[in-house]
């Protein structure tokens, strides 16, 4: 008796860190749907951290990366060599599809973008308008519809993460070493963003909210870098010259690291960049600070989470560095983001006293009837 063997399934997985959060509703879906599966996650090196800790993948193929094994043929070589059944493509780029169809992937699932259509068993239209413009629309939204295809359940929009034991033991250091263990609340600030240039609100700024962070609400701040970044959270803790103002410049950086102080802190401010989505994925508050990009495009529909943006007549211009004079950042002042902070922290507090209030009854109380 000839035992059918368990479906193969690539997940192609997206190059940028925030949207690679915003996958993890639709992953998981696939991996409930199909328990059995052989999952393997096919992604860039860079973003494979954000996976870390997930229950999600049997194996992992990395490509577009330093390593010789990271080419094209070398990573269509391995997938022709588990005999891919279908892939999923969450990246819309041409480069995903012709991995998948060099790959030998039976079925390519994945929009009709870019010039791929004929490599895609099963093109799916992206929303356009009239006249044939993608219409600003959430990507989480888009990624779910992606694994609707492979007949799950609908996924909801609750983006889901986990960390490491060495990346928590490495944050109960920070947090020891800058004096946070006793501190509350402990704001985190994330001044960085990959995209580029145009999302970043100037370190002045920052540092004037973390000293009215300091000052007002006493509050400890911690400012978030990544590699790249580390000259600018330093000067960022240098302009506020508040002893309950910290960095990460001096520390080994690493995503898991981040994952791990964002999943303990007490608000996130941030620019509209990954580490945003990490707030969600742990159900930590978090203020997202907007310039250059439509809010519509990353939309996750978190009830805590405050956008900021100011509408300016040349944005969204969704460009990475700003030609002008960037004014859609610097019309955003401290006092205004200091003022949503606050609101939002106090409305989480309440929220969780209402939550935990009662938790000692033995019963479940309803407080309209008593």
């Amino acid at each position: 008796m000839v035992t059918a063997r368990a479906m193969h399934i690539a997940i192609f997985c997206p190059n940028w860190i925030g949207d690679a959060v915003m996958a993890t509703p639709a992953i998981a879906a696939i991996r409930r749907r199909h328990p059995k599966a052989l999952l393997i996650g096919v992604l860039k090196p860079y973003v494979e951290e954000v996976f870390q800790g997930s229950p999600w993948f049997d194996d992992l193929i990395r490509y577009h990366g330093p390593d010789p094994s990271h080419r094209l043929l070398s990573a269509a070589w391995r997938l022709r060599q588990i005999s891919v059944d279908v892939a999923v493509l969450f990246p819309n780029s041409f480069r995903s599809a012709l991995l998948a169809w060099l790959g030998g992937a039976r079925r390519i699932v994945g929009y009709a973008r870019g010039g791929r259509s004929l490599l895609l068993s099963d093109p799916l239209p992206p929303l356009r308008d009239e006249h044939g413009r993608f219409v600003p629309s959430p990507i989480l939204d888009a990624y779910n519809r992606l694994a609707e295809v492979l007949d799950c359940e609908p996924p909801g929009r609750r983006m889901t993460l986990y960390t490491l034991p060495e990346d928590e033991r490495a944050a109960d250091d920070i947090w020891r070493r800058h004096g946070l263990q006793d501190a509350y609340p402990v704001v985190l600030l994330n001044p960085g963003a990959a995209y580029g240039s145009a999302k970043h609100w100037p370190v002045e700024y920052f540092a004037e909210l973390a000293q009215m962070l300091v000052d007002c609400r006493h509050a400890a701040v911690l400012v978030l870098c990544g590699p790249n970044e580390r000259e600018m959270a330093g000067r960022i803790a240098e302009l506020a010259n508040r002893a309950g103002v910290t960095s990460l410049a001096d520390e080994a950086i690493s995503l898991g690291l981040l994952k791990a102080c964002i999943r303990r802190c007490d608000l996130l401010i941030t620019t509209d960049s990954g580490p945003r989505h990490f707030a969600a994925a742990f159900d930590r508050p978090v203020v997202t600070l907007f310039g250059p990009t439509h809010i519509a495009w990353t939309e996750t529909y978190f009830d805590k989470a405050v956008h900021l943006q100011k509408t300016v007549p040349c944005g969204p211009c969704q460009l990475r560095i700003c030609p002008l004079d960037h004014r859609c950042m610097k019309l955003l002042t401290p006092e205004e983001v200091y003022d949503a902070a606050v609101a939002l922290l106090l409305r989480h507090l309440r929220q969780e006293r209402e939550r935990t209030a009662w938790n000692w009854l033995p019963f479940r109380w309803n407080r309209r009837t008593g």
